[in-house]
């Protein structure tokens, strides 16, 4: 190679420097130190510096299946490679494989630490035992307060337990003792997309680009920020730029497709769908995101392709259960109910064995709720909280029709649509002081010590959080969260003005409809028939208190009497939020703006009457929902006596 250093066999000098020069190519010629660490291997066959130099160059040129095979081999050869550990788990990332992505990280913190104590910790974290490694970790930092890698660690233990807040003050420390810590800063980063801090996550993936423009993980995490606000004509370019540079990305195809879904483009959300598939056809996601389509039709081969990927012993279990989904779904519409009921039983078992519910919890919140917010309580704080009337908050339950009556209101001149939000949760979350799963939360209790000024701070940091995802500049907005509905008292003392619109849809169909659903996050308790019936009860049991001590002050859509006498129920529902009437509330499929649940598809067309008894296919195997739902299910439409 012209102007390529030779490899003579008198090597450990030449080769040292060939590996350096490698090294110099990568950021600015990958190309170049790909052909470099190519030739290094002809002579040096297996080196693992020489394998991990071209695993990372191969996945900066979006060769991620190549640089996965290099850097496997790389690091079996030689497992103190942190470098290679990190470029492993990047490109894993980019693949679409988080749960090795999750693993090669912690073995390159593993990797990367010296100190028999640090050892320790992450030993534990590659072992997942994350009590222990908090405990060395915080004995090592009250002896080494400065220490940043301790401090990441500890960050990355906070991150796997779900304390957001902790893992960012963390990285804050961590990246003010080192500010060119850009391992800790994308991490930052993505605590903070985490925890719906958008504009702070995009300033941080600024700084990260400008040190690495071309680095993919960094561009997919701003372009997810940019989706998450709601600027899906920059996230879009964001994702096209990326790919068009790094091609052989199945989930960066996927993320793209799932923007592409938002914006109502739905040809070309399917053809990036099935290129992820293309690229890694056991990738259960992005099966489901096709089913997850509601409107899409599965072809005969495209089951069997599923079926052959469900049949083999080496996918995921992050991957087999979006494929029993969306198994199910393509069973369905086929008409053969048994095994699509047998699939979607064996998706939400799956689901269910991998997450942490515990039904008694949300039981437990309502009889406090109940407990605390009497009449008395609220007539005692009257006139308090912020006066602002912009919010319209839709609760319920997931699959309840809250999506349509969010497309109708939308559609309105004056309000407009943005998505579940998920900043009243995260105050609640705040002010209650549960950090730790074991932790007792203080909510709804500590609202008692709370004064006017409180009440009125936390209507408006709940106006500032959300003021991101105001585009239009529109007098009323939406906040579509479902799990809002165990809020309501808190929502009420802090913005009294704002509406609540409360969907509700026939606990047999709306939780069968959940269970057919895969979720993201936040929504375990849809992975169980009895979880999904005693939620529904818990739900309608908290609803009919606030109907009683707030009387009038929710107003309820009932999904299928909005299904069978639109007009009158877009007329209600547009009076009780104080605006009038608008005929193209009525034409809600002609708005043209993005949706961002699974229901997006459906609500492009005409009222989407199929779907009220649906679930009427699989009543022979309901009993278990029927036992759970108890009073819930024979009242309806009206609350059963409590």
């Amino acid at each position: 190679m012209r102007g390529e250093p030779s490899l003579p066999n008198e090597p450990t000098g030449n080769l040292a420097t060939a590996l350096q020069h490698a090294a110099r190519l990568l950021v600015s010629r990958p190309s170049l130190a790909v052909a470099q660490a190519r030739e290094i291997l002809k002579v040096v066959p297996d080196n693992p510096e020489a394998l991990a130099l071209l695993g990372e160059a191969e996945g900066r040129l979006g060769e991620s299946g190549a640089a996965i095979r290099a850097l496997s081999r790389a690091v079996a050869l030689k497992p103190d490679l942190a470098g290679a550990w990190r470029a492993l788990g990047d490109a894993l990332t980019m693949a679409g494989d988080s749960a090795g992505a999750d693993a090669a990280y912690a073995r390159h913190i593993h990797a990367s630490v010296k100190d028999p104590q640090l050892l320790q910790a992450a030993a534990a974290l590659c072992e997942n035992r994350l009590a222990v490694a908090e405990r060395l970790l915080r004995e090592f930092l009250m002896a080494h307060p400065t220490d940043v890698a301790a401090i990441r660690m500890l960050a990355e233990t906070g991150a796997r337990l779900g304390r957001y807040e902790d893992a960012e003050k963390l990285l804050a420390r961590c990246l003010e003792l080192a500010p060119g810590f850009d391992v800790a800063r994308h991490n930052y980063a993505s605590v903070l997309y985490r925890e719906n801090k958008q504009a702070e996550a995009l300033a941080q993936t600024d700084l990260l680009l400008a040190r690495e423009p071309r680095n993919p993980n960094y561009r997919s995490l701003r372009a997810a920020a940019l989706a998450r606000i709601g600027d899906h004509v920059q996230a879009i370019a964001c994702y096209e730029a990326m790919l068009q540079d790094y091609p052989d990305q199945p989930a960066a195809w996927m993320s793209y497709g799932h923007t592409l879904k938002a914006v109502g483009r739905q040809g070309d959300c399917v053809a990036a769908y099935r290129k992820s598939i293309a690229l890694r056809p056991a990738l259960g996601e992005a099966w489901w995101s096709l089913a997850n389509l509601k409107t899409f039709r599965f072809t005969t081969p495209e089951i069997a392709a599923m079926r052959a990927a469900l049949a083999r012993a080496d996918i995921s279990d992050e991957d087999r259960f979006h494929l029993q989904f969306a198994l199910g779904k393509a069973l369905e519409d086929a008409a053969l109910y048994a095994e699509s009921f047998d699939s979607y039983l064996q998706a939400n078992a799956l689901r269910r064995a991998g997450a942490d519910y515990n039904a008694d919890e949300i039981s437990d919140h309502v009889r406090r709720s109940m407990a605390l917010f009497s009449r008395e309580f609220f007539a005692a704080r009257q006139g308090m909280g912020s006066d602002a009337p912009d919010p319209i908050f839709i609760v319920g339950l997931p699959r309840a029709g809250s999506t349509l009556i969010e497309q109708i209101l939308a559609s309105h001149s004056a309000i407009e649509g943005t998505m579940e939000l998920p900043d009243m949760a995260s105050i609640a979350r705040r002010i209650g002081g549960k950090k730790r799963k074991s932790d007792v939360s203080t909510y709804p209790e500590m609202l008692r010590d709370l004064k006017a000024e409180d009440f009125s701070a936390l209507g408006q940091e709940y106006l500032t959080r959300t003021q991101i995802q105001r585009w239009l500049g529109r007098p009323f907005f939406i906040d579509k969260m479902p799990n809002n509905f165990a809020h309501v008292g808190l929502i009420h003392l802090i913005l009294p003005n704002a509406r609540i619109v409360d969907a509700r849809r026939h606990p047999l169909g709306c939780c069968f409809s959940a269970f057919k659903q895969h979720f993201a996050r936040g929504q375990n308790f849809t992975y169980s028939l009895t979880d999904l019936g005693r939620y529904y009860y818990d739900y309608v049991a908290l609803m009919s208190h606030f109907d009683r001590v707030l009387s009038g002050r929710v107003h309820r859509v009932i999904y299928e009497q909005l299904i069978a006498d639109p007009e009158e129920e877009v007329r209600r529902l547009l009076s009780y939020c104080g605006v009038p009437f608008e005929d193209s509330c009525l034409r809600y499929y002609e708005t043209d703006r993005a949706v961002r649940t699974a229901s997006s598809e459906q609500v492009r067309m005409p009222i989407f009457k199929d779907a009220v008894d649906q679930w009427r296919h699989f009543e022979p195997w309901l009993e278990p929902l029927k036992t759970a739902l108890g009073p819930a299910l024979t009242a309806y439409p009206d609350a059963p006596a409590l």
